[in-house]
């Protein structure tokens, strides 16, 4: 009997349809809500719904008999315009953020450029360099308010003998000087910021371009103006967004300083939103306060998430979008502000080298002028850097008498340790120690599990949303905290855990996470998927796989988002500030700043509290310094 023929199976090209689900929520999306969950959570308990609700409660005013929120519209912003405290509060703010912008512009170029000529001692010169800007703010303020002190400063004594001035200014006192002197504290805080930028990229400049101008005849400042800047321009463009969206929300820093006089003087934005919503309990004005520049701030975001998520797809890089015309523009602004600074330098330089005479050794003699020049920039510098640590130790150790007194301003005679011994055991220093260290080890802890599980999803999972959250994350970590921190009070005290260090730990994940995700996507795209799939092939799980082989390759970068958040946490100040009173619960910067009793400033106390404050930081930064270097280098935010 004759054999029937099977029965042809479907054609080769055809394609099983896939399941409605997966082709809704995409290819990865039941083991991609497993890696997620946890900074989805999160991001709405703590981010959007307490975006909302300050949104909502902008638009609200209390009824002090009723204490009922009542719905008013637009009428607190519409009060604000006309509110001249208000006005005054922008032009402070506006007048403090271009200040210090330009000037840390100015003088992070001239450190980089100073650095990256240096041979010797470059690494030990950076990392000097660097040490304004893992101090805790609280350490800042204090400290220049300490140098700044018309009676007991040092600033003055120095300027005295150089015969700049001729009688002692009260710096942060006089409407002449206060804003002035709150800016050079901002400026010394991030200087570092735009040295390590800009010294990264002029690093990676490649040096055959100079050698091509030099032999075309082209001078350094030519050199300088065509192959340099050109180079720098989004590096510059961006380090220039990121300290501008920084500085513009700046709370602590000047609120430590002056506390926003002397006549408003220095009271940016940030300070009218606490002091009307916390100090006045007016919520809704003072959350109007906060929103009312949000426009501002969310041009500043959409420049800088064209830029934080070129990595995520090249072929977007093809087209040029408005954001690049516009960071292409701020590019060439600064750049030309950077032309007019060099300039005159290279001019000099020029000069000299003219009128000095020719001869065979003509080019060693360059050399050693240019290392002498740089060495003495080098020099001013590192004396504008370090001598606040220098009076931090000094102040330390010197006695009541001796600072009241004035002998030996820049030299205890004789050294004691009165100041250490008061520190502990006349002052609850131990326990805001304690609690400090609690809440930085939960909190890093906490962001570092839950930034490796969601950047691993964004990097390396196929979901439906994916492309959405990389640029949520990105404006959650440009939110300002004055935006936040009054509904996260609200929230916090509604599920009674205000005042307590549950609070702190709830919350200060908020600013460190979207951060620490960027980091490690980019660090999770730099390794092979085909490792992960090998072990799949070999009957691991995709967990199974993120486990046992990729997360051992991503170790310097887990070290560098520890060492992010852990100085992150240790540094904080507005958040617990604002929703810890109890002084067994206070952290270290705020239960420093509670020994201060009106005008009375233990200086002796603050500098030792402050040198012990900043050791732990500084010794867990040399440490992991250079997992933090590389793990930056290999991460997305490189330039």
């Amino acid at each position: 009997m004759a054999q029937h023929a099977a029965p042809l199976s479907a054609p080769y090209s055809a394609t099983p349809r896939r399941p409605l689900l997966r082709r809704v929520f995409g290819r990865d999306w039941k083991i991609a809500f497993v890696f997620i969950a946890p900074i989805v959570i999160l991001m709405l308990l703590f981010i959007a719904w307490p975006f909302i609700k300050a949104l909502y409660t902008s638009l609200t005013i209390r009824n002090m008999a009723t204490r009922e929120d009542v719905f008013v519209g637009f009428d607190n912003y519409v009060r604000l315009y006309s509110d001249p405290f208000y006005r005054q509060a922008v032009k402070a703010t506006v007048i403090y953020t271009l200040g210090s912008i330009v000037t840390k512009l100015i003088f992070g170029m001239c450190a980089a450029l100073l650095l990256h000529g240096q041979k010797r001692l470059r690494n030990l010169l950076t990392g000097l360099v660097l040490l304004p800007w893992i101090v805790p703010s609280v350490v800042q303020a204090l400290t220049w308010k300490s140098i700044y002190d018309p009676l007991f400063g040092g600033l003055n004594p120095i300027l005295i003998g150089l015969g700049l001035i001729e009688r002692e200014i009260a710096w942060l006192s006089e409407p002449s000087t206060a804003m002035a002197a709150v800016v050079a504290v901002n400026v010394w805080a991030g200087i570092p910021f735009f040295t390590v930028n800009i010294l990264a990229g002029l690093s990676a400049i490649d040096k055959e371009m100079y050698e091509a101008a030099e032999i075309d005849g082209a001078n350094r400042w030519q050199s300088f103006l065509h192959i340099t800047l050109p180079s720098l321009r989004y590096v510059i463009a961006v380090a220039t967004l990121l300290s501008t969206i920084w500085t513009f929300n700046g709370f602590e820093t000047v609120w430590l300083l002056t506390n926003g006089g002397p006549g408003n003087i220095t009271k940016v934005y940030s300070i009218l939103a606490y002091q009307k919503a916390i100090g006045s309990l007016q919520y809704g004005p003072g959350t109007a306060v906060a929103f009312s520049l949000t426009p501002i701030l969310a041009g500043f975001i959409l420049l800088l998430s064209r830029y934080m998520r070129r990595d995520v797809s090249r072929e977007e890089m093809d087209v040029v979008t408005w954001q690049d015309r516009v960071i292409d523009g701020i590019g060439w602004v600064i750049g030309a502000i950077g032309t007019v600074i060099a300039y005159p330098i290279i001019l000099v330089g020029s000069l000299i080298n003219r009128a000095l005479p020719k001869g065979a050794n003509s080019k060693k003699r360059d050399e050693a002028l240019s290392g002498l020049l740089r060495g003495i920039g080098l020099a001013l510098l590192l004396c504008f850097v370090l001598f606040p640590f220098y009076w931090i130790l000094i102040t330390s150790f010197k006695s009541d008498l001796q600072i009241s007194q004035r002998t030996s301003i820049f030299w205890p005679g004789p050294w004691t340790t009165e100041q250490f011994y008061s520190l502990f055991y006349e002052q609850p220093f131990t326990v805001w120690f304690t609690n400090s260290t609690i809440v930085a080890i939960s909190t890093t802890a906490l962001s570092v599990l839950i930034a490796a599980l969601g950047a691993y999803a964004l990097a390396r999972l196929k979901f439906f949303g994916a492309q959405t959250m990389q640029t949520l994350l990105l404006i959650t970590y440009l939110l300002p905290g004055a935006l936040m921190f009054i509904p996260l009070y609200q929230i916090l005290a509604d599920l009674g855990v205000i005042n307590t260090r549950l609070a702190l730990i709830l919350t200060y994940p908020t600013g460190m996470i979207p951060f620490a995700t960027w980091l490690l996507m980019g660090y999770y795209r730099a390794i092979p998927e085909e490792l992960e799939h090998a072990a799949m092939v070999d009957g691991a799980t995709r967990l199974g796989a993120f486990i046992r082989v990729t997360l051992p390759l991503t170790t310097p970068a887990l070290l560098a988002v520890t060492l992010f958040s852990f100085t992150a946490a240790w540094k904080e100040y507005l958040f617990a500030f604002v929703f810890i009173s109890s002084e067994r619960l206070m952290t270290l910067p705020v239960g420093l700043a509670t020994t201060i009793y009106g005008d009375i400033y233990p200086w002796g106390l603050l500098m030792a509290a402050s040198l012990i404050i900043s050791i732990p930081v500084v010794i867990f930064y040399m440490w992991g310094q250079r997992f933090m270097v590389q793990g930056l280098t290999a991460g997305s935010v490189k330039g």
